[in-house]
C-alpha cells in the first residue's frame, strides 16, 4: 500500500489528476528554406582490420556514429565488419572509411556483400507425416533441391525450415516439391523479412481497385512488396519498419476510397495452435466414425455368435454358404478399410511412389491382407455348396480403429508439447493505448489501438496491471515492472526515465509512457518464440540413430512378416506341429496369416522417431519458462556432457557494474583536475572499468548534468591494457600495470605496495600517469553475485570443474577465485587467449563450457562446447552462444546442465521403451510364445500395442513439463547487493 501511494505522489500533479498532461522536449528543428530528404537510404559494409576486442568496436561505432547522416553502425568485432546505414545527402562511403582508419584501424569497403542476403529463410508446415521415414524423404528431397542450402524437417512440430538461394528457387517451388513427396505442405513465414503484415480492406469489389490502392501502397518510403488477394479482399505487405507502418497503410487505403473502404487486419486463422486443433478434430471424428462401424462388427464377430436366439438369425445362409453374419460383417468393414482408412493408402503409394516404406505401408498391407482373405472366404463361401468360410473382418476394422485411437492421443499429446510457446505468444496484449503529442511534446489526444498498428517512435500509455504492448525506453512516469514472465526474475525491476521496457512483462503500480523502439517482429518477445521455435526445429546428434534405423526397418518388418508366414504356413503343410495347436475356426494358412499380420502391424517405426524430438521438444520449452534460452538439440545434447566451465568474471561472476571506492594521489594535485583528465581520456573507451572511472569523475562536475570532457586527441585504445591520450598538452595514460611497464613508466615501490593492498582486497588497481609520471592510482571494485560461492560448490558436487579466466590482474583474479572456490585461474588474458584456452582443455579430453557476457567473450563462446550467455535481458539475439542465460542469476548455469541432464535421460527411456518394445514385440506376434504356452497376439490387439507404444513415448517425453530445478538451488541464500 506505501509502494503505491508512493508512486501516486510521484505522478500527481498540481491540480491533483492521476494522469497529467505530459510534456516532452520538442525534436530539433531544420531551419525555414532548407528541405532535407531521409527517404534515400543506403548501406556500406567495411572490412576492419585490427579489431581484438569490444573495446576496438565501441570505438569505430562511437566514431561512425558521431558523423552526420548516420541512420545505424554496426560493428561485428568476430568477423571484423562494419555495417553503416546512412543517409547520401549527409555524409558519404569515403568519409565512413577514411573516419574509421582515423580511430587507428585498417578498413577497406566490401562492394560485393553490400546488397542483401543472398540467402532466405522459410518455414513450412506439412501435413500427413507419421513417422521418420515420413520426415526423412521429405528432408531427402529438399536437400537434392539445386539452391536449397540447408533443409531440416521435424516430425515432432511437421514443420519444415529450408534455407534456400532466392535467385534460384522460389519458395512455392519448395512448397511443389514437398507435395510432390505425398504431403500437403502450407507455408508458415518465407525469407528473412519478418516485417510483413495483412490487411483485409470491406468495400473493395475489383481487381483494378486493388490495383489502385496496391500502387498508392507502393509508392510509400519502406514499402518492399506488395500481394493482394481479391477473394478475400487481402493485402499482404512487406515493409522496413524504420520507415513506415501498418497505420500509415489503413490511412492510405482508406483514403483512397474517399471513406467507403473500411481496412482492418487480417484476421488471422492459421496457427501452429489452429493447425494442431484441426487435426485433433479430424483424427477424433475419423476415430468415432470407425467405432461406429467396427463395435457392431466387434459385436457379430465376438458376442453375439455365443447369445442362442441371434446366432441363428447370424447363420441363415444367403448365397451357398455365405451367411448373414459374414455378408454384416463385410458391408460394415468396407467403409472403414476404404473411406475412414484411405489416409493409410494415400500415405503408403506416396512413400512407394519415391522409394521409401513408412509406417503407413504397413498398416495398409498388414490391414489388406485381413481383408482381401477374409473377402476371397467370403466370395468362395457364396461360389460353393461345402466350402465353410473364416474371415477376419473385425481384425481389419478394429486395427485401423485402435491405430486411429493412438493418432488421436498422440496428437493430443503432441499438443501439449508446444504449450511454452503459444504462453509467449499470449504475452503480447491484444491492445494499446496510443498518445498523440503535438511538435512541443504536449499531448493532444489518447486512443485505443490494436497493439499489431504500433510504429516505431510511437508514445505508448502503460496504465497499472496492464501489459507493456513493445519494446520500448520510458520517456515519462516511473513505476515497476513484472518480467518474471520474459527474463524469470522473480523480482520487480524499478523503470523510470530512460530505461528500457520489454513487450508482454506486466507495469505494476505507476503510470509509464513508453516510447516504442522495436515492435511487431523485432521485439524481444518475437525473438524469444522465433529462438524457441528454431531450437525445436533442430535435430540432435542422437536422433541420426533413429534415422539410420529408419531407412531399413520397414522392409526388414516385411520381410520378417513374410517370412513369418511362410514358416507357419510351410510348419503346418509339413506337420510340423500337432493340429491341436490350430483353434478350430481356422486351418494352418489362417493360422499363419494371422502371425504374419501381427508382425507387420506391431512394429512401430514411430516410436523411434518420436523419441528424441518430443523430449527436445519439450526440454527447450521448459527451459524457455524457466529463463533458461536454449538453441537446439545440439546444445542440449553437449551441455548434459559437461564436465568443465570456464567462467568470465567481471559480468559473469561479478553484477558486472564496477565503481571506484578508492583514489589514492602520488603527487600533490587538485582531484577536480585529476579526474578531469582521466575521464576526458576513459570516455572514448567502452571498457567497464572506464564507464566507471567516467561516472565517478562526474561527481566532481554535479553542477552540470552531462558534463563535457576536455578534448582528448591522438586516443589510442590498447587491449588489456588500457587507454593513452593527449589531454590539455599532457600526455594521459590510464591502465594496468603492465601498460606502464610496456610505456617504460617507473613505478615507484610505495605504488606496488599500494597495488598488492588493493588487489587483495579484490579490487582492480587502475594506474594513471600524466606526462610519463606515475601520479595515482584508483581501487574499483565489482561485488561478487549473489550466490556465487554456493553455485560454485554446487558444480563441485556435480562432477564440475570450474576455472575463471579473466583480463584482470593476478592480485583481483586470485582474490575473487578464492573468495568463491575456484582453483584454477588465468588472469591478464585477452580475449584470443581465452579461446585458446578452451582449446586446450577441450584437448585433454574436457567438454568444455564457457560462460561469459556474449561480448568480449565472444571468441571463447564459440571455441567451447557449449557457450552459455549471461545477463543477455532483451539482447536475446546472441550469434555466439549455444545457451543464453536471461537472468544474471548463475544458478541458472546449473538449471541448464541439469535440464539437459534429465532430458537426456528422457531421450534414453524413450529409446529403451521403442527398441525393446519392437525387439520383444516383433518374437511374440511372430508366435514365440504358442508352442510352449500357447499365447497368440490377435492382430488387432498387435495394433492396439503398436498405438500404445508411439503415445507412450510422447506421454514420457510430456513428463519433463513437470521438471523442478534442483532443491540445492532453493535453499541458496541469496544476498542482495546495491551498487550505488
Amino acid at each position: 500500500m506505501a509502494a503505491k501511494l508512493l508512486s501516486w505522489a510521484c505522478i500527481r500533479n498540481k491540480n491533483g489528476n492521476l494522469t497529467p498532461r505530459s510534456h516532452y522536449p520538442s525534436m530539433p528543428k531544420y531551419p525555414k528554406g532548407v528541405n532535407v530528404s531521409f527517404d534515400e537510404e543506403s548501406k556500406v559494409l567495411f572490412s576492419v582490420i585490427g579489431m581484438t576486442c569490444a573495446a576496438c568496436a565501441g570505438s569505430v561505432e562511437k566514431a561512425v556514429k558521431r558523423l552526420p547522416g548516420i541512420k545505424e553502425a554496426v560493428v561485428d568485432v568476430l568477423n571484423n565488419r562494419a555495417q553503416v546505414m546512412f543517409y547520401p545527402a549527409f555524409v558519404n562511403e569515403e568519409t565512413i572509411r577514411e573516419t574509421i582508419e582515423d580511430v587507428g584501424f585498417q578498413a577497406t569497403m566490401i562492394k560485393e556483400e553490400i546488397n542483401e542476403k543472398s540467402t532466405q529463410v522459410c518455414r513450412i508446415r506439412i501435413k500427413e507425416m507419421s513417422c521418420t521415414s515420413c520426415s526423412t524423404t521429405v528432408e531427402s528431397s529438399l536437400q537434392a533441391m539445386h539452391g536449397v542450402i540447408k533443409a531440416q524437417v521435424a516430425l515432432a512440430t511437421e514443420e519444415a525450415e529450408v534455407q534456400y538461394d532466392p535467385k534460384i528457387l522460389s519458395y512455392n517451388q519448395i512448397l511443389e516439391a514437398i507435395e510432390d513427396a505425398g504431403f500437403e505442405a502450407i507455408l508458415i513465414s518465407a525469407g528473412e523479412d519478418r516485417s510483413k503484415i495483412q490487411l483485409q480492406v470491406h468495400g473493395i469489389r475489383t481487381e483494378n481497385s486493388m490495383r489502385i490502392i496496391g500502387n498508392s501502397l507502393q509508392a510509400l518510403p519502406g514499402v518492399q512488396d506488395i500481394d493482394f488477394d481479391l477473394d478475400f479482399q487481402k493485402f499482404t505487405i512487406s515493409y522496413k519498419p524504420d520507415l513506415t507502418g501498418p497505420r500509415t497503410f489503413i490511412k492510405i487505403i482508406e483514403s483512397t476510397g474517399s471513406g467507403q473502404l473500411k481496412a482492418i487486419i487480417f484476421p488471422e486463422g492459421g496457427g501452429r495452435e489452429a493447425h494442431r486443433q484441426e487435426e485433433i478434430k479430424r483424427y477424433y471424428r475419423s476415430f468415432l466414425w470407425s467405432l461406429f462401424f467396427t463395435i457392431p462388427v466387434f459385436l457379430i464377430s465376438m458376442v453375439l455368435v455365443y447369445i442362442p436366439g441371434i446366432k441363428h438369425g447370424l447363420d441363415i445362409k444367403i448365397v451357398n454358404m455365405l451367411s448373414m453374419g459374414e455378408m454384416l460383417r463385410w458391408i460394415l468393414s468396407t467403409p472403414v478399410q476404404f473411406i475412414i482408412g484411405r489416409r493409410f493408402y494415400t500415405g503408403s503409394y506416396n512413400a512407394l511412389l519415391h522409394g521409401s516404406a513408412n509406417m503407413d505401408v504397413l498398416i495398409a498391407l498388414g490391414t489388406n491382407a485381413a481383408y482381401f482373405y477374409s473377402v476371397y472366404s467370403v466370395l468362395t463361401a457364396a461360389t460353393s455348396q461345402s466350402f465353410k468360410s473364416t474371415d477376419f473382418f473385425e481384425t481389419s476394422s478394429m486395427l485401423i480403429s485402435f491405430i486411429l485411437l493412438g493418432k488421436y492421443l498422440e496428437v493430443l499429446a503432441k499438443g501439449k508439447m508446444s504449450e511454452a510457446i503459444e504462453k509467449l505468444m499470449d504475452l503480447a496484449p491484444e491492445t494499446a493505448t496510443l498518445l498523440s503529442l503535438d511538435n512541443e511534446g504536449n499531448l493532444i489526444n489518447e486512443e485505443e489501438i490494436d497493439s499489431r498498428l504500433i510504429q516505431k517512435n510511437d508514445i505508448i500509455k502503460i496504465i497499472p496491471g496492464e501489459k507493456v504492448a513493445c519494446d520500448g525506453f520510458v520517456v515519462w512516469g516511473q513505476s515497476f515492472a513484472n518480467e518474471s514472465m520474459i527474463t524469470g526474475e522473480s523480482r520487480p525491476v524499478a523503470k523510470r526515465k530512460g530505461d528500457m521496457v520489454i513487450g508482454g512483462t506486466v507495469n505494476e503500480n505507476g503510470v509509464l509512457h513508453i516510447k516504442a523502439t522495436r515492435v511487431g517482429s523485432e521485439s524481444a518477445l518475437s525473438q524469444i518464440v522465433r529462438l524457441v521455435e528454431s531450437a525445436q526445429m533442430a535435430k540432435a546428434p542422437v536422433q541420426k540413430f533413429a534415422d539410420r534405423i529408419s531407412k531399413f526397418f520397414v522392409p526388414l518388418v516385411i520381410i520378417l512378416s513374410f517370412s513369418t508366414w511362410l514358416a507357419w504356413f510351410l510348419a503346418g503343410k509339413l506337420h510340423g506341429y500337432p493340429k491341436s495347436w490350430i483353434p478350430t475356426s481356422m486351418d494352418s494358412f489362417q493360422l499363419a496369416l494371422q502371425f504374419g499380420i501381427s508382425v507387420m502391424v506391431i512394429a512401430c517405426p514411430c516410436a523411434l522417431g518420436l523419441a528424441t524430438p518430443t523430449a527436445v521438444m519439450v526440454g527447450t520449452g521448459v527451459g524457455a519458462s524457466q529463463g533458461v534460452l536454449i538453441k537446439g538439440g545440439q546444445a542440449l545434447e553437449s551441455t548434459h556432457k559437461v564436465n568443465c566451465i570456464v567462467f568470465d568474471k567481471t559480468g559473469t561472476l561479478t553484477v558486472g557494474k564496477p565503481v571506484v571506492v578508492n583514489t589514492r594521489l602520488l603527487k600533490n594535485m587538485v582531484l577536480r583536475e585529476f579526474y578531469e583528465l582521466v575521464a576526458a581520456a576513459e570516455v572514448n573507451s567502452e571498457h567497464p572499468l572506464a564507464k566507471a572511472v567516467v561516472e565517478y569523475a562526474k561527481k566532481f562536475r554535479e553542477d552540470e548534468e552531462n558534463p563535457v570532457w576536455p578534448e582528448a586527441l591522438d586516443f589510442e585504445s590498447i587491449t588489456g591494457h588500457g587507454v593513452k591520450a593527449v589531454v590539455r598538452n599532457k600526455e594521459v595514460l590510464v591502465g594496468n600495470k603492465g601498460l606502464m611497464l610496456a610505456q617504460n613508466i617507473n613505478i615507484p615501490l610505495d605504488a606496488e605496495e599500494i597495488l598488492t593492498e588493493t588487489e587483495g582486497l579484490a579490487q582492480t588497481g587502475v594506474l594513471v600517469s600524466i606526462d610519463r609520471e606515475l601520479v595515482g592510482i584508483l581501487a574499483i571494485s565489482d561485488p561478487l553475485k549473489p550466490g556465487a560461492r554456493e553455485v560454485i560448490s554446487i558444480l563441485k558436487s556435480m562432477k564440475v570443474k570450474s576455472l575463471l579466466v579473466t583480463g584482470d590482474n593476478w592480485g583481483t583474479a586470485n582474490s575473487i577465485a578464492k573468495e568463491v572456490g575456484i582453483e584454477s585461474v588465468i588472469a591478464e588474458a585477452k580475449p584470443e587467449n581465452k579461446a585458446e584456452k578452451v582449446k586446450e582443455l577441450q584437448a585433454e579430453g574436457n567438454v568444455v563450457a564457457m560462460v561469459g557476457d556474449g561480448i568480449n567473450d565472444s571468441p571463447a563462446l564459440v571455441a567451447a562446447d557449449v557457450g552459455m550467455a549471461i545477463g543477455a535481458g532483451t539482447d536475446i539475439a546472441i550469434e555466439a552462444a549455444d545457451i543464453v542465460l536471461m537472468k544474471s542469476n548463475l544458478e541458472d548455469v546449473i538449471t541448464a546442465i541439469d535440464l539437459s541432464r534429465k532430458t537426456f535421460f528422457r531421450i534414453r527411456l524413450n529409446y529403451l521403451w521403442a527398441l525393446g518394445y519392437n525387439i520383444l514385440g516383433i518374437p511374440i506376434a511372430a508366435g514365440a510364445l504358442f508352442p510352449s504356452t500357447g499365447f497368440r497376439l490377435p492382430p488387432w490387439i498387435a495394433g492396439a500395442a503398436m498405438a500404445a507404444s508411439s503415445v507412450s513415448v510422447v506421454c514420457c517425453s510430456l513428463l519433463l513439463k513437470n521438471y523442478k530445478r534442483p532443491k540445492k538451488l532453493d535453499t541458496l541464500e541469496i544476498r542482495g547487493i546495491t551498487v550505488e
